[in-house]
């Protein structure tokens, strides 16, 4: 009886701990409400998805990286995906801040945070690495100085080059 418990505890368990490693289908509203599909970014290379906040001072330093990162890797197939979890009347800070640094890295917005716990997400920034058929490759929560190297190895690793 215990074996047959254990049997169906494993067997259920088995898609959910293997199933977070594939992305699911995922609509994402750019700031002008246009949506699009994550999976058509992914046609063309690997995503690499930020989640962030205007209120989130870690967020704000990364994104530098992320802007350097775009510029560099884009031509090699990375899209670099900012999604803002600020709330629907915080978009136009968004738009804001988004403009006076210059991006260059689509943002998008989730106001609700259903794109962010959908991808199990639990702390600002969350960076989520996903290779064109959909798999996760790499996960990272939070940001200090100096995380931005290991996200460029795992950037080098995705598009397959060589460091």
């Amino acid at each position: 009886m215990k074996n047959r418990i254990l049997i169906c505890i494993m067997a259920l368990a088995v898609p959910i701990i293997f199933g977070q490693n594939k992305v699911p289908t995922i609509k994402l509203k750019k700031l002008n409400g246009q949506s699009v599909m994550l999976q058509n970014y992914l046609k063309e290379g690997p995503v690499l998805i930020n989640f962030w906040a205007t209120w989130c001072a870690p967020c704000k330093k990364e994104m530098v990286y992320l802007d350097q990162f775009e510029k560099k890797y884009k031509d090699k197939g990375l899209s670099i995906l900012a999604v803002s979890t600020d709330s629907q009347k915080s978009l136009s800070q968004v738009r804001s801040y988004i403009r006076s640094k210059k991006y260059t890295f689509e943002v998008f917005q989730d106001p609700n945070s259903q794109t962010f716990k959908k991808l199990n997400g639990n702390l600002m920034p969350t960076n989520i690495l996903i290779n064109k058929d959909g798999k996760i490759l790499w996960r990272h929560y939070g940001y200090l100085p100096g995380d931005e190297t290991e996200m460029e190895k795992e950037i080098k690793s995705a598009l397959k080059i060589d460091s």
